[in-house]
């Protein structure tokens, strides 16, 4: 018998469920953000290009923004724990398959494909969702921010082995560790059973709601498409700093031990930024948070395009971008629920992730673009500053009241 998710959540402590969920999504992002690390040894060792290489990677990014509605979908039907234990598995073949490509086509299709649907199963988005959906809406907010964090984490703490298995072991013993260590995220997802259960006759009309009225609801409403866009915003600055920081900072005249530090800043000061975006999404108005940190995004960036650029000034905007850099998810996903509930979550928040997952794709590529036709990095540090005063503006109408009374289906 299925239990309804008031008895789970009473069966399993909450520690339990957001510690697991938490490491879950630290390893899960800690693995993808370590690809980059491969770059140089296996493209020497391949005799491949550059671009070959980091086209598979682009691909992964642009399939997991299309593939996460999908396996959002399968989470909401058949339960959290499910979707992303079966990523797990994909997540250690394809980094398997990275392993022992001697082609660059095969390397695409594991890196590029196999991976992109393995990180939108296991990914942030779903293991989020799941445990927001076994969670009172008092403790969504700070669990969402802790869940965010240990992301941040991940990218502070397993880069680094990432890097020194490289330099100990070399790049193929690397990814090897690298695809058993994925498959420690199965026994994490064991405690998110999310399935829903049987739905009572008498049930409340936003349980018996079907995935295509819930679609329907959402992407008829304004606050939706606010919230993509805005989120297209947030992956545009993501994907262009974390591609293009290190090379802007190194065309400055600084070394390039400067630019990798500063990508590591930014994940180390995003833990706490995530966990103070947790607490006020707990005691402050979603909507004027997102306003506040796309804004503050847009002094901060203006200040370092205009300030002479040194280590201290690079450390200072990446530590400050860091508190700024994922704080957006835990008010994001919060208003998804309060205003679209909890029974398809994980599919409407897939459908903002896309476009979060569109915008990184934008941001790494006309970052490339924008530097081969220009010879610099400027026009894209304006375009950044300007998304980020569009993105405070366009959440200023979302909605952000006591969720409304689902209507009952005919």
């Amino acid at each position: 018998m299925t239990l309804p998710s008031a008895a789970r959540r009473a069966a399993l402590p909450a520690g339990l469920l957001i510690a697991c969920a938490v490491m879950g999504a630290m390893l899960a992002m800690g693995l993808r953000q370590s690809f980059g690390l491969f770059l140089a040894p296996m493209t020497q060792a391949h005799a491949w290009t550059a671009s070959g290489f980091a086209f598979a990677i682009a691909l992964q990014v642009l399939l997991n923004g299309v593939s996460q509605p999908i396996t959002g979908q399968l989470a909401d039907r058949f339960g959290g724990r499910n979707v992303i234990i079966g990523g797990a598995l994909l997540y250690a073949a394809g980094i398997l398959g990275m392993a022992f490509s001697t082609g660059l086509p095969l390397f695409t299709f594991f890196a590029g494909v196999v991976m992109g649907i393995a990180v939108s199963a296991a990914g942030m988005p779903t293991i989020i969702a799941s445990m927001t959906r076994m969670l009172p809406e008092t403790m969504r907010g700070r669990a969402v921010g802790l869940g965010t964090a240990g992301s941040s984490a991940g990218q502070f703490l397993v880069v680094p082995l990432a890097g020194l298995g490289i330099s100990g072991f070399g790049w193929q013993w690397a990814l090897i560790a690298m695809a058993v260590a994925a498959l420690l995220m199965i026994p994490l997802a064991l405690p998110l059973s999310d399935k829903p259960a049987p739905v009572a006759a008498n049930a409340p009309a936003a349980d018996t709601e079907t995935a295509g009225a819930a679609l329907k609801r959402a992407l008829g409403d304004r606050s939706f498409w606010c919230l993509f866009f805005g989120f297209f915003v947030c992956g545009l600055h993501v994907s262009f700093l974390t591609v293009h920081l290190p090379g802007f900072v190194h065309s400055c005249g600084l070394p390039l031990y400067v630019g990798a530090g500063a990508i590591s800043l930014i994940g180390l000061f995003n833990i706490g930024g995530s966990l103070l975006s947790g607490e006020l999404t707990q005691r402050w108005k979603r909507r004027e948070l997102l306003v506040c940190i796309y804004a503050g995004r847009a002094v901060v960036m203006t200040g370092f395009l205009l300030a002479e650029k040194t280590t201290v000034s690079v450390m200072v905007f990446s530590a400050v971008m860091g508190v700024l850099w994922l704080s957006t998810v835990p008010p994001t996903v919060a208003l998804c629920a309060r205003n679209w509930g909890t029974r398809w979550l994980a599919t409407i928040f897939g459908l903002v992730f896309l476009g979060h997952q569109i915008g990184g794709f934008t941001g790494a590529f006309l970052g490339g673009v924008v530097f081969d036709r220009t010879g610099s990095y400027d026009l894209m540090w304006v375009l950044g500053i300007l998304a980020a005063v569009f993105a405070a503006l366009i959440h200023m109408p979302v909605r952000d009241d006591p969720p409304r009374a689902v209507p009952a289906p005919a």
